[in-house]
């Protein structure tokens, strides 16, 4: 990895950084496929390992670990799992609604070139955590905050994520040997894609719509919208949804960040002297 230049202004140093913080948060999609074939390098898996390292967690209980899913014949099981609980889900809606969720493509499990579990221990800190006497769920919480942290770092490496939450809990406990106390919180599909939806596979394919952002907000107690205290903020609202929706099509048309990066350098290579010079985190 290179490092920064910070020869550039401050002003525009900020305004480039914001922008690509921005970008990567309008762009991100829930990937399902189609996945191209080459493998993620380790030394990517590593950097978004460390990002999602770096996520907030309460107490700093840091309660995560990460399952690799590689072998085929896992990720066959994996699939078969989903299959399952998929036959099972589908009965839940109604009958107009089913026919449209047969046609989504939920998984990529197979595909995808590396298949990653994201788990939740529970007991990591001890029976009393700073931040959860008053809410166990904290630590579940926490390692959302890992997925998010990684799935963004996946993002900006131009690395499709795709969240497969359709299993019976137990059964990818049984799968990938997980102790009784571990919870499996994410099951993630990771891989290079040819591209980035404009918006999200559910939205393009009629599922639900993307909710107005000021109709969500409330100012001081819950369904009170604020009347003319917030209407300056409800403009913002607005005008910065549709922009952030059109921005995320533009960047779709230009393929930002699709290209896979450049594979990784083996420890032996000659040149690998130097590379603790050239992280940039």
């Amino acid at each position: 990895m290179k490092i920064e230049d910070f020869s550039a202004p401050a002003a525009e140093q900020a305004a480039a950084r914001r922008a690509a913080v921005y970008q990567t948060l309008f762009s991100r999609r829930d990937v399902r496929g189609p996945f191209r074939p080459e493998p993620v390098p380790d030394a990517v898996v590593s950097r978004l390992l460390t990002a999602a390292h770096f996520a907030p967690s309460v107490g700093f209980m840091q309660p995560w670990n990460f399952v690799l899913v590689r072998d085929p014949a896992v990720k066959r099981q994996v699939h078969a799992a989903f299959l399952r609980a998929n036959a099972e889900a589908v009965w839940q809606f109604e009958a107009e609604r089913r026919d449209l969720y047969q046609r989504l493509k939920l998984e990529g499990i197979l595909e995808a070139p590396l298949n990653l579990c994201v788990t939740c221990d529970r007991d990591r800190a001890g029976p009393v955590v700073l931040g959860r006497t008053h809410n166990r769920a904290m630590d579940l919480y926490s390692t959302v905050c890992a997925v998010q942290y990684l799935w963004l770092a996946a993002r900006a490496e131009g690395i499709g994520v795709g969240w497969v939450s359709i299993f019976h809990p137990a059964a990818l406990r049984d799968i990938l040997g997980l102790p009784r106390r571990i919870v499996p919180v994410a099951y993630l599909c990771l891989g290079y894609v040819r591209h980035f939806r404009d918006r999200p596979d559910l939205e393009a394919a009629g599922w639900q719509e993307r909710l107005p952002l000021e109709s969500l907000v409330f100012l001081d107690r819950w369904g009170e919208p604020g009347a003319a205290a917030t209407a300056e903020l409800r403009d913002h609202l607005r005008r910065d949804q549709q922009e952030a929706a059109a921005h995320a099509a533009l960047l779709a048309q230009a393929d930002w960040m699709v290209a896979p990066v450049a594979a990784a350098r083996r420890p032996d290579d000659a040149e690998s002297a130097d590379c603790d010079s050239e992280r940039r985190y």
